[in-house]
């Protein structure tokens, strides 16, 4: 006898995963809350059939209408699973009884009081199958039925049922069984059939039932019957010969296929393809399974305890692998791998060389740059970011440069005049004077100035400009002084990261930002942490178009933001363009640049100079329009271009 039909429950305590069905009928059972029809809808094999003969049994129990049959009276004997059936019990398969000249049949029969039980039940299997017209013959009686007179509908397709009908149902909804519950019920199938079955046959047994209780146990009867059996009489069912028998693809070809797209090697994918082809798979398929185990891979990055909450069901070392796999691949490549394959096998339908469109599709899993939609746009940024991570040292460190002296602010009437020699002033005795500051370079060479005598000693050393022959009425100004050089571990704040650290949190800091705006992060896939100059994080971006969006304010704000939440710092944004700093040359690069300081207010002779200069304007020169001098702006900053006719 089949498995299915051995192990078929008799009562609804031994229904297996349809507890939102049985319990709810149980309690109706009970109570006496017995309605006229009923309507049994779900996947085939999950059990809608076995539930009706299990409702019949119930309601013409001697002990009924009972949730729990007692299995001894005549009723209960002649409906069990293996029973000869009872004369008030009808089943109908409306795939061949569907027609109105049936369904009169049946009206004119139902009619009849029961010959000896308590109702007389119509069980209708494939209740979609019924024409309207039938439908229509049965309205009055299910409408209105006599009070010995149950209908019980199985389908699969409930909406397909008329609805004057099903409105006047009890609708109990089955489903397709949960893999942890299937493995559970199979094990305890296979240990009442005292066979031994390796851990690996139990996946691939659950994945060709396809979660259906009744075929998941017709491949276990498959797979036991041909269970090779020892000299001792033990049966043993082992994964070879079940890989064999159900056709599936062997796990270690899909591990290949996966580990040469984890590598972006073409060479070790085709010959995964040959070695399928090889051993005689079919490559339809191996598409199919390549396509279960990217969906394995994704949950698995998504829902990290996925096989213990039984999403994820496999081998031991098979799962290991898997994790690995899925550490190895993004998830943005996976889902299109996923799309690619799963495209790919609506092509393979019916198709006459499948192992031609297999390798076409193995060849666009490995371009990703052949497509332009938005999956192959987020694997091309995902393998950026892999490749950035790769190639930055890990013995980097993002110590700051020395800055720069700081840089006195030159009026513009006095920066065409040549620059004096700044000298010492001479003194009898040696008092304590400021270094001297560096020659700067002039047009022409000028006289060295009359010695001034030395200023107050101030509280710190601050520069000053180089003074040049002043007039009378100006004091003497102090001869420039050099800021003393910054170290490096003075550039950056103490307890702040520095440059080495930030790209290590790099990671963090674009899911920040990508919190906050996916386009911010999305220009950030090209650019790299360059350094932390005293509170400014400097980026370094290939494209210079995204480098100056990313220095805007909307764009800086939200990465300034983002390290205010990922590392605690208040720093400003600066992208620049180009490529990170040879680590070899660091003294090469520029020294940082300071903020311009405020100008100082303008003297008496600096008014005059300004006001002569302004009256130098010819009162005769045409005077330009401010709406022509903001295009002109628009068009060499923007490269706007003006449309006329408006």
């Amino acid at each position: 006898m089949a498995l299915y039909r051995k192990y078929r429950p008799a009562t609804f305590a031994e229904v297996v995963g349809q507890e939102h069905v049985t319990e709810p009928l149980s309690v109706a059972l009970n109570s006496g809350r017995i309605n006229h029809a009923y309507l049994f809808s779900g996947p085939r094999g999950c059990g809608k059939t076995s539930s009706a003969r299990i409702l019949a049994r119930s309601l013409n129990c001697a002990q009924g209408p009972t949730a729990t049959p007692c299995g001894v009276c005549d009723s209960c004997v002649a409906l069990a699973p293996n029973g000869p059936g009872n004369v008030d019990v009808v089943e109908l398969d409306a795939a061949s009884h569907g027609g109105v000249d049936d369904t009169r049949e049946l009206r004119d029969r139902a009619f009849y009081a029961p010959a000896q039980s308590r109702y007389r039940i119509f069980i209708v299997d494939e209740a979609h199958m019924v024409t309207t017209a039938g439908f229509n013959a049965l309205l009055k009686i299910v409408e209105e039925p006599p009070d010995h007179l149950i209908f019980v509908f199985a389908t699969t397709e409930p909406e397909k049922v008329l609805p004057t009908i099903r409105s006047r149902t009890h609708h109990y909804p089955f489903r397709l069984l949960a893999p942890r519950t299937m493995r559970t019920l199979i094990e305890k199938i296979v240990a009442s059939e005292s066979v031994d079955v390796d851990d690996a046959v139990y996946p691939l047994v659950i994945r060709a039932g396809g979660g259906s209780p009744r075929d998941t146990l017709s491949v276990l009867d498959q797979l036991l019957a041909g269970a090779h059996t020892d000299s001792a009489g033990s049966s043993h069912v082992a994964y070879q010969r079940a890989l064999a028998l159900l056709g599936a693809t062997d796990v270690a070809l899909i591990d290949d296929a996966i580990d040469a797209l984890a590598a972006g090697d073409a060479a070790a994918l085709f010959g995964a393809v040959e070695g399928v082809v090889d051993a005689g798979h079919d490559p339809r398929r191996f598409a199919t399974d390549l396509l279960e185990r990217f969906r394995d891979l994704i949950v698995l990055q998504a829902v990290p305890d996925a096989v213990a909450r039984g999403v994820v069901d496999g081998a031991q070392d098979e799962l290991e692998r898997m994790r690995e796999q899925a550490a190895r691949i993004g998830t943005a490549t996976l889902t299109r791998y996923a799309e690619v394959v799963h495209a790919g096998l609506g092509e393979m339908r019916g198709a006459t060389a499948p192992r031609l469109l297999l390798e076409v599709v193995c060849a666009r899993l490995l371009l990703p740059s052949a497509s332009d939609t938005e999956a192959a746009l987020l694997q091309r940024i995902e393998r950026i970011e892999t490749r950035l991570d790769m190639s930055i040292p890990a013995d980097e460190n993002g110590a700051a440069r020395p800055a720069a002296p700081v840089k006195q602010y030159v009026r513009k009437t006095r920066a065409a005049e040549p620059a004096a020699e700044p000298t010492r002033a001479a003194a009898p005795e040696p008092t304590p004077a400021p270094p001297p500051a560096p020659e700067p370079p002039a047009p022409a060479p000028a006289p060295t100035p009359t010695p001034a005598p030395p200023p107050a000693p101030a509280p710190k050393p601050v520069a000053a400009e180089p003074t040049p022959s002043p007039p009378p009425v100006r004091p003497p100004a102090a001869p420039a002084v050099e800021a003393p050089p910054v170290t490096p571990a003075a550039a950056v704040a103490a307890g702040e990261p520095n440059a080495a650290a930030v790209r290590s949190m790099w990671t963090t800091v674009r899911e920040k930002v990508r919190e906050r705006s996916r386009t911010t992060e999305v220009m950030l896939a090209g650019a790299i942490v360059r350094a932390v100059e005293g509170n400014t994080l400097v980026l370094s971006h290939e494209s210079a178009p995204l480098a100056k969006r990313l220095t805007e304010a909307r764009n800086a704000d939200v990465i300034r933001e983002a390290l205010k939440d990922a590392l605690g710092v208040n720093w400003n944004i600066r992208c620049e363009t180009g490529t990170a700093p040879a680590a070899a040359a660091p003294t090469a690069a520029e020294p940082r640049r300071l903020p311009d300081e405020p100008p100082p207010p303008p003297d008496g002779d600096d008014e005059e100079s300004m006001l002569a200069e302004a009256g130098n304007v010819d009162p005769a020169a045409p005077r330009r329009d401010p709406e022509e001098a903001a295009l002109e702006l628009l068009q060499s900053e923007l490269g706007a271009r003006r449309i006329d006719g408006g």
